[in-house]
């Protein structure tokens, strides 16, 4: 099995898995379904095309910088008859930076890569008001283990809050994963998810549930500095002081 591994950057991202009608909400982490749909936009699917080998590949994310939830408040009127359409409300990640991976068979994933470097359709993060700000593919690993590849990937977030974060040589991340074909162990399966995509044709969408196993891995932060545990005296050098010495020769 091989993994391919992808940056999500971006001023906005939008992962909702179960947003409907005037509310659009989103996840704290990518998923499954939406990177699934990016990358299947990469390779130039149309939305009824048939998603099995894509929906078969193992996913799994790492949250490198959590971002903001952001609210933004929206209106609009018909284009040609003008009447007010429904007020909505719809929810952002911003300042977020995401790794997400996929597991699966070497042909497939050589296939996605190539998929992604020259994308058919532009990719987006969530939504199409969300594109990335850096290059969405960091790789391809062969031969190589989900978790494995979410653990050694260098931190991804933004230099700015990595130097927030001087003071720690490295940091604990959150990895979110499906668990393996034999249920591997580790982290504390039990959450789901409706977001393992069945279809994405926009006249019967539809969607299954997905088992989710979290845990945290660290890594290093390349702005981490050594905290120094020195006393004031020893950081501003403490003056000689002998009160003694005024009394020499007395």
């Amino acid at each position: 099995m091989s993994v391919l591994a992808l940056q999500l950057a971006g001023p906005l991202q939008s992962w909702g898995s179960t947003a409907r009608f005037a509310r659009r909400t989103t996840e704290n982490a990518p998923t499954k379904s939406g990177v699934i749909g990016l990358l299947a936009a990469a390779q130039g699917l149309e939305r009824d095309a048939d998603l099995s080998d894509l929906a078969a590949l193992r996913f799994g994310v790492r949250v490198d910088q959590q971002g903001t939830r952001t609210r933004d408040f929206q209106t609009a009127h018909h284009a040609e008859t003008d009447d007010a359409m429904p007020i909505s409300e719809r929810y952002y990640l911003s300042d977020a930076v995401f790794v997400a991976a996929v597991q699966g068979e070497g042909g497939l994933i050589a296939e996605l890569y190539d998929a992604v470097r020259a994308p058919r359709f532009l990719p987006y993060l969530g939504r199409r008001s969300c594109p990335p700000s850096r290059p969405v593919e960091l790789g391809v690993h062969a031969d190589a283990d989900l978790e494995d590849v979410l653990r050694d990937e260098p931190w991804r977030a933004a230099a700015w809050h990595q130097r927030r974060r001087r003071q720690e040589a490295t940091v604990e991340l959150q990895v979110i994963t499906e668990p393996g074909r034999s249920g591997d162990g580790g982290g504390s399966p039990g959450d789901t998810l409706r977001d393992q995509p069945l279809s994405f044709d926009p006249r019967h969408r539809r969607y299954a549930l997905r088992t989710l196993r979290r845990a945290t891995v660290r890594v290093a932060n390349p702005h981490g500095r050594p905290v120094h545990t020195h006393t004031a005296d020893q950081r501003h050098g403490a003056p000689a002081h002998d009160p003694t010495s005024v009394l020499e020769g007395a």
